[in-house]
């Protein structure tokens, strides 16, 4: 939100009370509180009247601090809040004398000057951010002076400017669809149903990073507007309605170890089950089908030899006008059970498609009505409208009657076989309504989905045990990463949709979300061939994938059988690569760092990374460059080093732009130099054993520096385990493991000896097998 009119004047209406000094501070162990009067005190009559605001800075954690700014607090705290890790037992180290007070968070500090109650962050020596003249403010607007004064209700904002330095660039924010850097945007954390090519987002997030190594949490769970260098082009500005603003920042100095730390505070991303991440089959959404054609689908999968893990049922497994009322429509599915159960048989899980409303001819609504479980309108009647449903209703998820009730519904249908569920939805939320709970409708509007995708997600883990549990959410705020997966919403079936749909992807997993997905071939019409091929190879080489449309079915011999052939290349690919996914997806669980990563997060120091949104990092190691033209061009950059093409062997210098044409059975995907890729002896499915007879690959290791690598079961147990050193002209190595395994050393062909194992040259690799458990030794010609 713009409050200023240029650098010197506000815009008609609105007064700026920001502070003019600090007037006597409180220190304990827990917090430094600070008394600033927005004018300056030259006696003891300038303490009569006027507004005071009051800072309270603490440290919930190492190398983070907390700034909450109030100015009237005896304003009740309304709900809800997000739920954060903070620690009870945190201790604040502060130091002050007459010209300031300095806060300590590990090398994190807070400089606060007395003299005019300025504010400058530092990394130890160095400056990171910094507030200073009218920047932290509580902004009256509709101000005609004190003598009007009327309350700060829908009248008052409190906001920070943030200084940006030259060359900083700030990201995030959520999945957002507009240009990657946030520089220059204005952005409304407020969910909307917007599609992926409007301003619009399902996934709002109050969060956002920095390429010098830091990031802004703001605690609010209503409506924030950020101000990304536009109204001021050197600030970072955001602000909220009402009498206070709380905020994090978080140090790094790396951008992941702000995700790090981003996630320490809301919640790490849930580690999903292998089998999430095979490839999954819609019915598409309005397409006409029956048990029939989904057993065609599910055959015609298999006949062709392409893997398919998942098979999802989208809304009309029920009844038109009666979503949801969680009953399979007996037209077209006359034996659910029986026909779960023969799916199943068939290799794959089941996931249907809900949502938290309910039309007014469902089964349910009266159910709802008469016991209270939605929203309601400030009158006592049922919030309703005809949007989506006619007379549609919304499930009050702070009832917990209302959660059991919604809950129970779902269970039934797990009982049934079905796995998961698709949580879509979520975002028009209503803002004149009555929760059970009293919760403030302004913070629920982004905050509904939380306990939508909790709920669901919850009860899953309690049927099936949490390793099981998986969402396909559409809708999300912060702490949502916690319930995974999302995936990006309605798309259109062509380039441009596919490029936007990546890079708001990219700006989801800058905002604390470990996996993401999106409709390959795109949602709206449908593709042409060569974009539905293009799209699959992406797809497939994202944490998720899942072929789904609107108006008409996603399966490959629907397009033609290149189409057949590209889906199951790519599908078997990713089902070799599940060693090394189901690695970095577990350390993503761990960390907070996301499966697919932007290149400036992996490579914050290269310039060149600093804006790119065509391409990504899958995991630690492979960098894909989707191609978005039917040219067949593949345009890409690849940093420092020395980078393999993983599916020819074609080693390329970093620090140079490509451009190349490539079939639709490739895409530039590029190995690491430095980095070893586990991949599977198994294709058949993203689920096998992948310590077994797994191989290492290893790309340009360096002299001197030791690398290891490990391989995980499905129970997150380390099966395997490789470390390697190289050193002059030989390899020391060791495998701890029961099972057997190969090592490859890719454009390596010049091995003379090893001690410990048998080798082959491939090509132009090297295939060891090496004895297990012992130090192995190979000599370089």
């Amino acid at each position: 939100m713009k409050f200023s009119n240029g650098c010197w004047l506000q815009r008609e209406g609105i007064e700026c009370l920001s502070p003019a000094e600090v007037y006597f501070t409180k220190v304990t162990e827990k917090e430094v509180r600070i008394c600033a009067p927005t004018h300056k005190i030259a006696n003891r009559g300038c303490t009569l009247g006027g507004a005071n605001l009051t800072i309270v800075v603490t440290a919930p954690m190492k190398e983070v601090l907390r700034v909450q700014t109030f100015h009237y607090m005896g304003v009740q705290e309304k709900t809800p809040v997000f739920e954060l890790n903070i620690s009870e037992d945190a201790i604040l180290e502060a130091e002050e004398n007459e010209e300031k007070i300095a806060i300590y968070s590990g090398t994190l500090r807070l400089e606060i000057k007395k003299e005019d109650c300025s504010m400058t962050y530092y990394r130890g020596d160095e400056k990171i951010t910094s507030s200073g003249y009218r920047d932290l403010a509580y902004m009256r607007t509709d101000w005609k002076g004190d003598a009007y004064e009327h309350g700060s209700e829908g009248h008052a904002y409190m906001r920070e400017q943030l200084s940006l330095s030259v060359g900083e660039l700030i990201y995030g924010m959520g999945e957002r669809f507009t240009p990657f850097v946030k520089n220059g945007q204005s952005v409304d954390i407020w969910n909307e149903d917007g599609g992926t090519s409007t301003e619009q987002s399902y996934k709002n997030i109050p969060f956002y990073i920095s390429n010098k190594g830091y990031g802004v949490f703001v605690n609010h769970p209503e409506r924030v507007s950020f101000e990304i260098a536009s109204e001021k082009v050197t600030k970072a500005g955001f602000s909220v309605p009402g009498e206070s603003l709380d905020f994090f920042l978080l140090n790094g100095p790396a951008m992941k170890e702000v995700l790090m730390r981003y996630t320490d505070l809301t919640g790490k991303p849930s580690l999903p089950a292998p089998w999430t991440f095979g490839l999954w089959l819609s019915t598409s959404f309005t397409t006409s089908y029956d048990e029939e054609t989904v057993n065609t689908f599910v055959d015609g999968m298999l006949e062709r030899d392409i893997p398919l893990a998942v098979f999802h049922f989208d809304c009309f497994w029920m009844k038109e006008f009666n979503w949801c009322d969680f009953t399979w429509d007996e037209r077209v599915f006359p034996d659910p059970e029986g026909m779960l159960k023969r799916l199943k048989a068939k290799g794959v899980k089941i996931c249907v498609w809900i949502n938290s409303y309910v039309g007014q001819e469902s089964s349910m609504f009266q159910e709802g009505v008469e016991n209270g479980y939605f929203l309601k309108r400030t009158n006592g009647d049922v919030w309703q409208w005809d949007m989506w449903q006619p007379g549609l209703a919304i499930v009050d998820f702070t009832n917990p009657e209302a959660r059991d009730w919604y809950t129970k519904k779902l269970e039934k249908l797990m009982d049934m076989g079905v796995d998961c569920f698709k949580t879509d939805f979520g975002e028009r939320i209503p803002t004149d309504c009555v929760y059970y709970d009293g919760s403030d409708p302004v913070k629920m509007h982004n905050y509904y989905t939380y306990l939508f995708n909790k709920t669901v997600y919850d009860l899953i883990a309690r049927k099936k045990g949490k390793e099981e549990a998986v969402l396909f959410a559409r809708s999300a705020t912060a702490g949502g990463q916690k319930f995974p997966v999302h995936w990006g919403g309605d798309c259109w079936s062509d380039y441009e949709s596919m490029e936007e749909s990546l890079r708001g992807g990219l700006s989801l997993t800058m905002s604390g979300f470990g996996y993401w997905s999106h409709d390959i071939g795109g949602f709206e019409n449908t593709s042409t061939p060569d974009v539905y091929k293009r799209w699959c190879a992406f797809g497939l080489l994202s944490s998720h994938s899942r072929l789904h449309g609107s108006t008409s079915y996603r399966v490959p011999w629907a397009y033609d059988e290149e189409a057949v052939d590209v889906v199951r290349y790519f599908t078997k690919l990713k089902a070799r690569l599940m060693p090394y996914l189901y690695r970095n997806a577990i350390e993503t669980s761990e960390t907070g760092v996301p499966m697919m990563r932007s290149m400036v997060l992996e490579f914050t120091k290269d310039k060149n990374c600093a804006y790119l949104d065509k391409q990504y990092m899958f995991g630690d190691s492979l960098l894909v460059a989707p191609v978005f033209n039917e040219e067949s061009i593949g345009e890409y950059y690849l940093p420092e080093g020395t980078w393999t093409n993983f599916l020819t062997g074609e080693e390329r210098e970093g620090g140079k732009w490509y451009s190349e044409k490539h079939s639709y059975l490739s895409i530039p995907l590029y190995a690491r130099e430095g980095s070893i890729v586990a991949t599977g002896a198994k294709e058949n499915g993203p689920v096998y054993d992948y310590a077994d007879e797994v191989t290492y690959q290893i790309f340009r290791l360096a002299q001197k520096k030791e690398k290891t690598c490990a391989v995980y079961n499905k129970d997150r147990k380390i099966e395997s385990t490789l470390s390697i050193q190289k050193e002059d002209n030989m390899y020391r190595l060791k495998v701890i493991s029961e099972k057997p395994c190969r090592i490859s050393l890719v454009n390596v062909d010049n091995v003379s000896q090893i001690n410990g194992g048998t080798f082959v040259i491939e090509g132009k690799n090297t295939i060891i097998t090496p004895e297990l458990n012992k130090e192995i030794t190979v000599m370089l010609a």
